[in-house]
């Protein structure tokens, strides 16, 4: 997968979603319950052994961990490269790296490419 940025980020409320058009004109809403259950930080996959590893769509699966809220209380950029979640339950360690966003895309455009590449499992 190529490495694209995000043009813009905005938080829907109403729609519970992040928006994210990317730089190579893709476009991607993920629903705050995906982001989420799929927080990448170490308490929610279980060791530092699995921090900071960017999924490749070809083989990662990214098992989901239901939650107690999806509702964000705030959102901050973290340098060049992620954003960072601040969730209403008083979680906020996720870092969400362009990659790793990119590659939770939920849309049935990604969807097929990650069966055509061997399936990243999101559910």
């Amino acid at each position: 997968m190529p490495k694209t940025r995000p043009t813009g980020i905005t938080l829907d409320r109403n729609r519970k979603v992040l928006v994210v058009p990317w730089d190579d004109g893709h476009h991607s809403e993920y629903p705050l319950s995906l982001l989420r259950e799929a927080c990448p930080c170490a308490e929610c996959r279980g060791a530092h052994a699995n921090m900071g590893v960017t999924p490749d769509p070809s083989s990662v699966v990214i098992p989901l961990i239901p939650a107690k809220s999806y509702v964000v209380r705030g959102l901050k950029l973290v340098g060049n490269y992620a954003v960072q979640f601040e969730w209403d339950d008083g979680h906020m360690y996720g870092i969400y790296a362009w990659d790793f966003l990119r590659a939770l895309c939920p849309c049935d455009d990604c969807a097929g490419d990650r069966v055509k590449a061997g399936e990243m499992n999101l559910s």
